[in-house]
């Protein structure tokens, strides 16, 4: 196995025994209720709630192809005037 998936099978582990010792329940102090609620409850959620953040944080951009935009979007490349004429004379000869 890669040393990546090892990594995170061994975080699963750890956080999975780490719930399970903190089963207890203790009060929480909402915006008006005092609640009882386990431990396990609230590590939990937030335990999934930053794994979903750090993925939506860490995940790569969409690129927009050009097929899904309109054909009045796309502005044709053109590319900077030349200024200075490249050409020696032997290639103009050579040419002509």
């Amino acid at each position: 196995m890669r040393t990546k998936t090892i990594l995170i099978i061994i975080l699963t582990v750890l956080i999975t025994i780490f719930l399970m010792m903190n089963t207890d329940a203790v009060q929480f102090d909402f915006i008006f209720v005092k609640k009882d609620i386990s431990k396990l409850l609230v590590v939990g959620i937030c335990t999934f709630t930053g794994f979903l953040l750090g993925y939506w944080a860490g995940r790569p951009r969409t690129v927009i192809s050009t097929y899904d935009r309109n054909e009045d979007e796309i502005l044709p490349i053109t590319p900077p005037p030349s200024t200075k004429d490249t050409l020696s004379d032997e290639d103009r000869d050579y040419i002509s």
